[in-house]
């Protein structure tokens, strides 16, 4: 049986749509992989690309797209609403057939050594692929962003893992990039009708696992942490000037713990308390089958409808009832990885 792994690239560019199609025909250029959707914001300036195919097709068309996003992106001139820190900000590997994590571990470190020696990019391992607790953390790894990171790279706690650890001329261009090996993760902006970020901030803080930071009122007092209701969810608030709203976005890091609809309805919850509503939600990337699935069965049974209808319907249901619709167009056909994969076979 084939080994597959899913890579899901994400790049300092979505406006320039001739630079987003050379790095896709970049990725493409290998042959055995099968790119699976590539999904642009506007606001963010960031490109999502998904693809998947064997491992050592993947590694290689993963290091074609980064190679050519740092020939077209300069980070320099770089502005979006996005936390970012290189052109090819993030590349996780994700196990997806008949191949272990620990395998995946392997790739991922080859991988990120290749493009530091070969390319000149400072990279930073994450998620499974650390090689130490505190770069687990993506959020911790893009710390300050591209503004800062010519101080931490320099820096004895953040000298990356691979590349440079000097500031020059290629890495101001490029920046740095994280790669890593982790779980599938659901990225998912939830709209809120309001053009007020402070709402979405402040859902955002109360909803993610890391919560927020409490300060007491004497100067000398330790800040306290109080966590968040949702378990694996990372979140930040921010307005999208060409819809005209705010939206909460999540990195939903492990569904099985946290799904899409508990997530939707959490929020729906905590808007509902500050007088605004959920209008719906966009899914950034893809997304498994059997998520769609959870939340289809979860809104028929708070409808008191049956769940024994067939699949199309239940994921009808759960297209209409997260509002997925509301932005663009859902089509299973493209988002479900599932099916994207067997079309594309």
């Amino acid at each position: 049986m084939r080994k597959i792994i899913e890579c899901v690239p994400n790049f300092s560019e979505g406006r320039d749509s001739k630079k987003i199609k050379e790095i896709t025909d970049a990725i493409e250029s290998v042959p055995g992989i099968k790119l699976l959707n590539v999904d642009s914001g506007m606001a963010a300036n960031r490109t999502v690309v998904t693809f998947a195919g064997e491992p050592e097709f993947v590694a290689e068309a993963a290091f074609r797209g980064i190679k050519k996003a740092s020939e077209v992106i300069d980070m320099r001139y770089h502005k979006g609403v996005h936390p970012r820190f290189g052109a090819a900000d993030v590349c996780p590997l994700v196990p997806v057939a008949n191949i272990t994590m620990d395998e995946v571990i392997v790739i991922a470190r080859k991988l990120s050594e290749r493009v530091g020696m070969k390319l000149g990019i400072p990279v930073f391992c994450y998620e499974f692929a650390a090689f130490k607790k505190e770069r687990e953390s993506l959020a911790n790894c893009r710390s300050g962003e591209y503004e800062k990171l010519k101080d931490r790279i320099s820096s004895e706690k953040w000298k990356p893992d691979f590349g440079p650890s000097k500031w020059n001329e290629t890495v101001a261009v490029t920046g740095a990039s994280a790669i890593g090996a982790r779980n599938f993760l659901v990225a998912y902006n939830v709209n809120l009708n309001t053009a007020i970020t402070g709402f979405a901030d402040s859902i955002a803080s109360d909803i993610r696992e890391s919560g927020r930071i409490i300060h007491k009122g004497n100067t000398g007092d330790k800040p306290l942490r109080i966590h968040g209701s949702l378990k694996k969810t990372r979140a930040i608030g921010w307005y999208i000037e060409e819809y005209g709203i705010v939206q909460v976005s999540l990195n939903l890091t492990d569904i099985s713990v946290t799904p899409v609809h508990v997530a939707f309805d959490e929020i729906c919850k905590r808007a509902h308390e500050r007088g605004i509503r959920v209008t719906g939600s966009e899914l950034v990337g893809m997304i498994p089958l059997s998520a769609m699935l959870d939340a289809g069965k979860y809104f028929l049974a708070k409808q008191q409808h049956s769940i024994d209808v067939s699949c199309d319907e239940i994921i009808e249901t759960a297209i209409k009832a997260l509002g997925l619709n509301e932005l663009a167009p859902f089509n299973p056909q493209n988002k479900i990885i599932e099916y994207a994969i067997a079309n594309n076979s």
